[in-house]
């Protein structure tokens, strides 16, 4: 018997028919002996409704209030999933965050979770119970409601996983585990046995749409292994036990696979683990900024404290004059909040022109084979400049190279990078 948390997107979600599907998937892993919880997303495109109210409301709206918007969504859905399960037969309760309580701090709409609270959750698994849980809320020092971020579910589910020490954490969603790249844009793409925790963290933050950045960083931290599964299986398909997804494992439990695996042995030849690209990027460049010390401190401070996440700085060398350009990237839903906390700060930043550009992508290359190979990213900037991509910055890290282009020549890159690091399905 083992202690299995399983998470649902919104796609699995999305409507009655799916959601009775979803509670048969749930009782057939505790039919087969096992401590289950299920950590659930909102329905699909419900969160995106209730953004929009949100919006409508006052386009620069209060943070603290959105977060009781947006965390209806799951709060619905693991209701629905907990009356199904009865319906079939089963035990089963909705936990909200506050009632278990899943404690975070107090940046709203992007909190951080620090307990997740687990007795009581534990005593009802241990007593044949399903515990259903909203994924992407919790509660903060001031008991007041709390979110976690766009996919935040994902980083719910592998923390209820850490808490109650489960074997494995099983991510259910609408593909059947993590692909080289995007099979809707490559149909050649391939299903990877196993990713390293590290590739998926790189893949994550670049624009894999598989799971969430900080919920990868929490199984990395706290050790736990991660299943990505499609919950678009036959009724009549056997447990996940059985189901080929893609692991996510550390670098000690694949190096124990490639050494016992011929088809490992394989996989360690591959120098490339996937191409990822993300449309939600935009470019801000700060014109003829002063060159001195604390000017860049004053440009990035601010936006750090409004808790905007920066990416891809690029300053450019300091003119005779004295003055330097600095262009960096941001989400594409915090451009409009970058821009008005920069605006207010032009006198003390100094600089001359803000100039934005919500027409951009990133595109990148991750793969641990990069540690010991050189020209990874000489075949990239080749590969895109044959099939004349401009590119508009660069960033790079140990094992990933990512690149900004024009959002309009993203997919065209991602099959010419797919075919030029011959990741291609035979």
């Amino acid at each position: 018997m083992a202690r299995i948390v399983m998470k649902f997107g919104g796609t699995s979600m999305a409507g009655t028919e799916r959601i009775r599907r979803v509670a048969g998937i749930v009782k057939r892993q505790q039919e087969a002996g096992h401590e289950v919880a299920v950590v659930v997303s909102a329905m699909a495109g419900e969160t995106d409704r209730l953004v929009t109210f949100c919006r409508e409301a006052n386009a620069l709206y209060d943070r603290a209030e959105y977060d009781v918007v947006v965390a209806a969504g799951e709060q619905i859905t693991s209701g629905l999933l907990a009356l199904h399960l009865q319906a079939l037969g089963c035990k089963a309760r909705s936990w909200l965050g506050w009632q278990l309580p899943v404690r975070t701090d107090d940046a709203h709409a992007a909190a951080r979770i620090e307990t997740i609270d687990s007795p009581a959750l534990l005593a009802s698994m241990a007593a044949g119970e399903i515990a259903v849980i909203p994924g992407f809320q919790g509660m903060d020092g001031d008991g007041r409601v709390t979110t976690l971020g766009r996919g935040g579910s994902d980083t719910s589910a592998v923390a209820v996983a850490a808490a109650v020490q489960a074997d494995r954490c099983d991510i259910y969603t609408d593909v059947d585990g993590v692909y080289t790249t995007d099979p809707r844009i490559v149909a050649k793409a391939r299903k990877l046995k196993y990713v390293t925790y590290e590739e998926m963290l790189e893949l994550a933050s670049v624009g894999s749409k598989v799971l969430q950045t900080r919920s990868v960083s929490l199984a990395m931290k706290e050790g736990v292994r991660v299943q990505v599964l499609s919950s678009f299986i036959d009724e009549s398909a056997p447990p996940a036990d059985s189901i080929p997804g893609t692991m996510i494992v550390s670098d000690e439990e694949l190096d124990r696979i490639l050494a016992d695996s011929e088809e490992g042995q394989e996989m360690e030849r591959q120098l490339i683990t996937g191409i990822a690209a993300d449309k939600n990027e935009a470019k801000v460049t700060l014109t003829r900024v002063p060159d001195r010390p604390g000017a860049v401190a004053a440009i990035f401070g601010p936006l750090a404290e409004a808790n905007i996440n920066v990416d891809m700085i690029i300053q450019n060398i300091a003119k005779d004059k004295g003055e330097t350009d600095v262009t960096f990237t941001c989400p594409q839903a915090d451009l409009a909040r970058t821009q008005a906390l920069l605006e207010e700060r032009k006198d003390t930043i100094g600089y001359y022109r803000m100039i934005a550009d919500s027409k951009v992508a990133k595109v990148s290359v991750v793969g641990v084979g990069m540690r010991s190979h050189a020209g990874v990213a000489s075949t990239m900037f080749k590969a895109l400049a044959d099939r004349g991509i401009n590119i508009q910055a660069i960033s790079t890290s140990e094992i990933k190279v990512s690149v900004l282009i024009d959002s309009d020549e993203v997919e065209l890159a991602v099959r010419v990078l797919h075919t030029a690091y011959e990741l291609d399905a035979a």
